[in-house]
């Protein structure tokens, strides 16, 4: 779970000056054209449209050290969120994303100008798929207090304090930070099946608790829930998860943590699958957001003060090989769909960033070419979905 020894957790997080100064360097450096950078909510963080993925690619050093590769270079031009998780790879996307941010710190780019997130929930099976997975549940999880198998589901998901606090803790030693700026709790929706809805908020309730005293302990900054089904389908589904309703569970926990009634949570991001195929985050009003309206994921966020983050960008590589049509006639300029894919997630009204996975350096080009055109402008946005 530790650093390598001898290691020292790199000190700092996120914060506006930081991050703007980042921004305008980027900008007058031609890397990043303007409206590639979203305001992180009231916190005036700037956050790049684009972010960097790390969960593709086998489990091996070569792939270790293009992941490392690929930090390096985009936080070195213009793209400071990066992301992965504790079970990427099996744990080692976590210390790969580290390298790549040490190189960067190295090269003069602050810690306190990137975003870096992780997450957890799903077991991380370090060293790859044990043979007797019995076994090594009872060893590494029941034996260290960290679980149990009623609280496993789909024999890959744990949702409880004790776990996603090992999780978290292995994200901070392992990208070798002191703070990470966010840690989101990867699919709890995943549970529903198994325990139900009410009991699946209760253990979340219980995880947010964790989380807030992690942000209380300053090893956190923020966090919230990557969701694949969760709050994208509609509200008659199983496995839907109100945006509002997990708000209200973080504002629970935070009093729980603190003992005041008006403390203020810290759950601050949503990220839920977005793209061409995939548009329901934009075009599906499924959240009574208690202000008197319905709307849509993405919309509800905005609303709720919660940074959106797509995930899927690419639809597990398809829409890096073609476009749905009319999105060549709406995107002329740009080189091929991948770039397509991407300009039109970033160009979604209220959506903060979309990530993509990249552990291969080559496909870093394409993002990077991105980053350097504005957004779309909102009427020509709009139309694509008119014309569909």
């Amino acid at each position: 779970m530790n650093a390598d020894p001898g290691t020292t957790l790199i000190p700092g997080y996120a914060n506006a000056k930081a991050t703007r100064a980042y921004a305008e360097t980027h900008q007058a450096e031609g890397h990043a054209a303007a409206g590639h950078y979203s305001e992180f909510l009231r916190a005036r963080i700037r956050l790049s449209s684009l972010g960097v993925g790390s969960f593709g690619g086998a489990a091996t050093p070569e792939v270790d050290a293009q992941i490392s590769a690929v930090v390096f270079r985009a936080l070195l031009e213009g793209i400071n969120v990066i992301d992965t998780a504790a079970h990427y790879r099996y744990g080692r996307s976590l210390a790969a994303v580290g390298a790549g941010v040490r190189a960067a710190v190295a090269q003069g780019v602050p810690r306190e100008a990137m975003f870096l997130m992780s997450k957890g929930g799903f077991l991380t099976l370090r060293g790859g798929p044990p043979p007797d997975m019995q076994a090594w549940f009872d060893r590494e999880i029941v034996a260290q207090s960290l679980g149990s198998a009623d609280e496993l589901a789909k024999g890959a998901h744990l949702l409880n304090p004790a776990y996603i606090n090992y999780q978290l803790e292995l994200s901070r030693q392992l990208l070798g930070v002191e703070t990470l700026d966010a840690f989101l709790v990867d699919q709890p929706e995943v549970h529903i099946p198994v325990i139900g809805k009410e009991m699946t908020n209760r253990r979340l309730t219980d995880v947010f608790e964790v989380l807030e005293r992690a942000v209380r302990d300053k090893r956190l900054r923020s966090y919230g829930i990557s969701t694949f089904e969760g709050v994208r389908v509609e509200t008659d589904n199983l496995m839907f998860q109100s945006l509002t309703s997990m708000i209200g569970l973080a504002e629970r926990a935070a009093q729980a943590v603190t003992g005041e009634e008006t403390a203020r949570h810290h759950f601050k991001i949503v990220m839920m699958p977005f793209n061409q195929v995939m548009p329901e985050a934009f075009t599906r009003f499924n959240t009574a957001t208690g202000q008197g309206n319905v709307a849509s994921p993405i919309q509800a966020a905005h609303q709720l003060e919660v940074y959106t983050i797509a995930s899927h960008t690419m639809f597990k590589g398809h829409l890096a090989q073609q476009s749905l049509p009319g999105m060549e006639q709406a995107m002329p300029c740009l080189a091929n769909p991948a770039q397509r894919a991407m300009q039109f997630n970033r160009s979604t009204p209220g959506l903060g960033t979309s990530l993509v996975g990249i552990s291969t350096p080559a496909h870093l080009d394409d993002l990077l070419a991105v980053a350097r055109i504005p957004p779309m402008e909102r009427k020509p946005y709009l139309a694509m979905y008119q014309k569909a």
